[in-house]
């Protein structure tokens, strides 16, 4: 019999065990279970933005009639997004992230029913609520089945699925809505998330770094361990050592403790400006360019483009904070999407729109970039016991900047077309540039996260 195979006696610190473990299938099963949640979470998210255009023409109403329903949506995702961390963090990653992708399904499906604005208003609420929810659980799931060297890749490639799902939404709802109209899209789009919401409710596990904490859970954690090609004896005890070093208490009141407050306030508004700048696109992106005078279609690829951007760029820019640390990948992402942003106002909507629709994807590859990365940066900023609170909040925070997307949008789509539209864009991704500037915590480069320690105490 192997070594690998005698199970561990003594104390076990869960942490090194998993941060310098190894990589297990096992693991990457349950990283691509949450990423997949996350692509649901993209796609239904990002429906509302490809039907609008198709909803005011019918209903005959104005853009800014229909942005309370865009509003409320958001405002049911910041929600969602600071309840899922608490819930999470004190009841369990699964749960959070099941109920949270069921909610979401079922509502996106009732959009289908909606007789006006005021019914879509609500039920993009309640959508809301398991579309915020999902974010905080899932990428906190993923970082603690990650092995510390793995965990930023893993993390954005986890959070990199919402411009994905929102890819995939432009190329569902450019064969959806011409056959069925908007109504199918929601009725059709909401099955998917339902669907993965029960698959999620047989296979999707707890974290092991949240069940070490409930010594009533340790023969559950054990045996997850053994799935997991690391078995223990029964009376093995866990700790979390080299994060109990630094925490001293658990939930809200800790993201500002012992030097914290600096970082949680600047990522905070790192992520306000970056969710305000995002959201903008995803809500109003392709009814910006239908204003231009374009095409249904040719408005619908501008998001479409956007979110293939995303994918790449949230991809590079993880493997480049892997080998060289946060700050200035995140930096020059920042600097990247506002020079970006300023340059397409140069064109002509109607003349430069292959031009424009490449523009968009390069924006999109650096904000994408930015805001998938940053959930990277919590994970790293916050240890186990407030890491879903950490992040939950600093996306519950970012929420806001998203709601006011909801009207800014609107309104400078009004008043100034697509030169204002493009200047509200930049000019968020400035600011954010700034906030993560003077985050002081940044994930250090790939050799200092890569020192071995001892996983285990005791005999083997």
């Amino acid at each position: 019999m192997s070594s690998q195979a005698i199970p561990f006696k003594g104390n076990a610190d869960i942490g090194r065990l998993l941060d310098d473990g190894a990589y297990t299938t096992m693991q990457k099963v349950v990283v691509f279970l949450a990423a997949m949640s996350i692509v649901m979470d993209g796609f239904d998210g990002q429906l509302i933005g490809f039907a609008i255009p198709m909803m005011i023409k019918e209903w005959g109403i104005s853009r800014g009639a229909f942005a309370p329903a865009v509003a409320a949506g958001l405002i049911g995702m910041g929600i969602g997004s600071a309840c899922a961390g608490l819930f999470a963090d004190r009841f369990g990653r699964r749960m959070a992230v099941i109920a949270s992708v069921l909610v979401f399904g079922v509502a996106t499906c009732s959009i289908g029913f909606a007789p006006d604005v005021l019914t879509v208003a609500a039920l993009r609420f309640i959508a809301g609520l398991g579309i915020g929810g999902a974010l905080p659980s899932s990428t906190t799931m993923t970082a603690e089945f990650t092995p510390a060297r793995r965990r930023t890749l893993a993390v954005t490639a986890t959070i990199v699925c919402v411009p994905l799902g929102g890819m995939l939404a432009g190329f569902f709802a450019g064969e959806i809505l011409p056959a069925f109209g908007w109504r199918g899209l929601f009725f059709i789009g909401g099955t998917f998330p339902i669907a993965l919401g029960v698959l999620l409710l047989f296979t999707l596990p707890e974290s092991p770094r949240y069940l070490a904490r409930h010594p009533a859970r340790w023969g559950e954690l054990g045996k997850l361990l053994g799935r997991m090609g690391r078995p223990m004896a029964r009376d093995v005890t866990y700790a979390d050592a080299a994060e109990q070093v630094i925490e001293k208490r658990a939930g809200f009141s800790a993201l500002f403790a012992d030097g914290m407050a600096r970082d949680t306030l600047a990522i905070w508004a790192a992520f306000f400006m970056c969710l305000m700048a995002v959201y903008s696109a995803f809500s109003w992106l392709p009814t910006m360019l239908a204003s231009e005078g374009l095409s249904m279609a040719v408005a619908g690829s501008g998001l479409t483009a956007y979110n293939l951007g995303g994918v790449i760029g949230a991809l590079v820019c993880a493997v480049a904070i892997t080998r060289f640390g946060s700050r200035w990948p995140l930096v020059l992402c920042c600097a990247g999407a506002a020079a970006s942003a300023f340059a397409m106002q140069t064109l002509n909507v109607a003349h430069d729109t292959n031009l424009l629709i490449f523009g968009f994807g390069v924006h999109g590859m650096f904000v994408n970039a930015v805001q998938s990365t940053m959930y990277a940066l919590c994970a790293f900023v916050y240890p186990t016991s407030v890491r879903a609170t950490g992040t939950a909040s600093a996306l519950a925070f970012g929420r806001i900047g998203a709601i006011l997307s909801a009207f800014a949008g609107a309104a400078v789509i009004t008043a100034g077309g697509a030169t204002a539209y493009l200047a509200l864009l930049g000019s968020a991704m400035v600011f954010v540039l700034i906030a993560l500037l003077v985050v002081k915590r940044h994930i250090p480069k790939r050799e200092l996260l890569l020192r071995p320690s001892p996983a285990v105490t005791g005999t083997n």
